[in-house]
């Protein structure tokens, strides 16, 4: 799963499920994360807390390492003074686009392709998902 490989590593979380239901320790982690509503998309600089974060909203949010073209087109619609490479590079401190946090996204073209109530590994869209949030980002974007 996704332990020491996210280290320091810029990873983009989406909020997929919605409120109804949520324990009180999840939503005020997914607060504290900027991933209050539905659709809303959070870029994390990862360290030891925030994985513990992503880790326990596991169940409520998809996340993974974004790649340069993803972000670009997600900056260039939200956020238009912050150059990309120099934000994946980490010579953009990423407290500087806090203010533009959440970055409100539309549900995706097509719609989800899996369950919402299945981890990524068994199926569904929650979790983990690597590589293949970039295809969920630029759908939604």
């Amino acid at each position: 799963m996704a332990g020491k490989e996210l280290d320091n590593k810029l990873v983009v979380a989406v909020r997929i499920r919605g409120k109804v239901g949520v324990r009180s320790s999840i939503a005020e982690t997914l607060d504290r994360l900027r991933l209050g509503r539905t659709n809303a998309c959070a870029l994390i600089r990862v360290n030891r807390s925030y994985l513990g974060m992503l880790k326990k909203c596991n169940n409520y949010i998809e996340y993974g390492e974004v790649d340069l073209p993803t972000l670009e087109k997600l900056l260039g619609k939200h956020a238009k003074g912050v150059d990309a490479k120099k934000l994946m590079d980490g010579s953009y401190p990423l407290e500087d686009l806090r203010k533009e946090m959440p970055l409100m996204l539309h549900a995706p073209t097509h719609g989800y392709r899996r369950n919402l109530k299945r981890g990524f590994a068994q199926g569904g869209s929650l979790g983990y998902a690597g590589a293949e949030v970039n295809k969920l980002v630029t759908r939604m974007v």
